[in-house]
C-alpha cells in the first residue's frame, strides 16, 4: 500500500480529514524548502504538495506566480526538486505529491521521470495542464513506477467526463473548488458539499477540495464534508512575506497547526 493509500485509511479509521498544505520547491531557495516540508510534516500535514516551477504557470493566481519566479530566479530546476524530496526522506516519510505543468516533466523525459521521482520518494504527481485524453503519455510510466497520478475536477467538468476522470485517477481526487485560478476568490461551502457528494457517487478515492481556502474556518467548514482539505496560496504567501528570516519556519508551523487543530475539531 501507498504512503497516500496508508494515510487515507488511517485517517479514515479516526474520522479526520487530511490537511494537504501546497508550497512552491525552491520558494526561496531548495535547503530552505526541505525545511518547510519537515516544518509541515510536524505540524499536522498529513500529505504535502510540493509545486515545481515553471516560467508560465497559467492556472496560478499572482502568489504562486510569483512564488515559481522567486524559485526559478534561485535556481531550481526539475532535478533539484527531486534532490530535495530525496533529501527530505532521509528522516521525513510525509508523502509528497509534485503539482505542475507537463513541459518540465517532458523535457526531463516522461519514463526517466517517473523512475527518478519514485527513487527520491515522490508518492504521487499532479499535472494541470495535461488533458485526460493525452494521460496516456505519463500514465502508464507512472503506474510502472509506481506513483500515483492525481486528477483534477472542476466544477465545469460534465456528468460523463467527471465519471471518466474519476476513474483515471489514483491516490486521491483534486476537486477544483471554483473556476479562475489559485487564490482568486473565496468559495461556496453549499456548492462545493454538493459537488463532493456527487464526485463520491463516481469513485470510492478520497476527495480533496482545493483553491480559495485561505483561513482555519474555511477549512473546517470544507473538512466537514471533504476527505482532505488542500490550502495553498495563504502559505505562499507566509513564505513570500518571510522567506529569509529566522521566525520563517515558526510562522509556517503556526499557521498550518492552526489548519490542523480547526479540521480536528470539524467533525
Amino acid at each position: 500500500m501507498s504512503r497516500i493509500n496508508q494515510v487515507f485509511a488511517q485517517l479514515k479509521q479516526q474520522g479526520r480529514p487530511a490537511l494537504i498544505p501546497f508550497i512552491t520547491a525552491g520558494d526561496p531557495d531548495l535547503g530552505t524548502s526541505v525545511e518547510l516540508v519537515r516544518t509541515l510534516a510536524t505540524a499536522g500535514a498529513d500529505v504535502v504538495e510540493l509545486g515545481f516551477p515553471f516560467s508560465d504557470p497559467s492556472a496560478d493566481g499572482p502568489t504562486i506566480q510569483a512564488a515559481s519566479e522567486r524559485a526559478l530566479a534561485a535556481g531550481t530546476s526539475l532535478a533539484g526538486v527531486l534532490q530535495l524530496v530525496a533529501e527530505v526522506r532521509k528522516d521525513c516519510q510525509v508523502p509528497i505529491v509534485l503539482m505542475g505543468y507537463f513541459n518540465p516533466v517532458y523535457r526531463y523525459g516522461v519514463e526517466r521521470f517517473a523512475q527518478d521521482a519514485a527513487a527520491s520518494g515522490v508518492d504521487g504527481l499532479l499535472l494541470v495542464d495535461l488533458p485526460p485524453e493525452e494521460s496516456d503519455e505519463v500514465l502508464p510510466s507512472l503506474q510502472k513506477a509506481g506513483v500515483d497520478m492525481i486528477t483534477l475536477l472542476a466544477p465545469t467538468t460534465p456528468p460523463e467526463r467527471m465519471k471518466y476522470l474519476a476513474k483515471l485517477g489514483s491516490g486521491y481526487l483534486y476537486y477544483v473548488s471554483m473556476t479562475g485560478v489559485t487564490g482568486s476568490r473565496r468559495l461556496d461551502p453549499e456548492d462545493i458539499r454538493q459537488a463532493v457528494v456527487e464526485v463520491r457517487k463516481l469513485s470510492s478515492i478520497p476527495v480533496g477540495v482545493g483553491f480559495g481556502i485561505t483561513t482555519p474556518e474555511d477549512a473546517a467548514t470544507v473538512g466537514s464534508y471533504a476527505d482532505a482539505v488542500v490550502v495553498g496560496s495563504a502559505l505562499v504567501k507566509i513564505i513570500a512575506e518571510h522567506g529569509g528570516h529566522p521566525e520563517l519556519q515558526q510562522r509556517v508551523h503556526a499557521f498550518v497547526s492552526e489548519l490542523r487543530q480547526a479540521l480536528d475539531s470539524c467533525r
